[in-house]
């Protein structure tokens, strides 16, 4: 049973490296190896914005470079369309963390947290800088609540 439960604990470390969608494994994730969370509230079948953020931003070799090793990613998406339809538990959890994170419902909405959920920074809208300097802003944070 350990060494299923080690595999399963390596499996996580390794696959975080993409956006998760669970936001208690996520925080269990930013305690284990000590990194904050980068939160991005999007609707990605229907708000230009959040496309563009993922498309420019958080798919440039910048980011990804950076966050594999320094960020756990979190996605709480909104799709409008029926065939993007969440699970009824996903549409729950993205609920509350819009309760908790996103009262005002923009989109998109980037927040950086610690493991702990407490608010450090957050971007409303499209980051109007460039990725490099986007990842510029995150990496200070970082390095300043290591």
């Amino acid at each position: 049973m350990k060494i299923i439960s080690s595999i399963l604990v390596s499996f996580i470390f390794i696959s975080h490296t993409g956006w998760l969608t669970d936001f208690t494994e996520a925080k269990k994730i930013a305690v284990q190896k000590h990194q904050l969370i980068l939160l991005n509230f999007s609707g990605s079948d229907w708000c230009g914005p959040c496309i563009r953020l993922r498309k420019e931003v958080f798919n440039s070799d910048a980011f990804s470079n950076f966050a594999d090793s320094n960020l756990v990613l979190l996605n709480a998406d909104f799709p409008r369309n029926s065939k993007n339809k969440l699970t009824a538990e996903q549409e729950k959890q993205n609920n509350s963390l819009a309760d908790k994170y996103n009262a005002d419902g923009k989109f998109p909405y980037t927040l950086l947290l610690d493991a702990n959920g407490k608010i450090l920074k957050t971007w409303d809208g499209f980051p109007k800088v460039t990725p490099g300097e986007f990842v510029n802003e995150v990496k200070k944070i970082c390095d300043a609540n290591r």
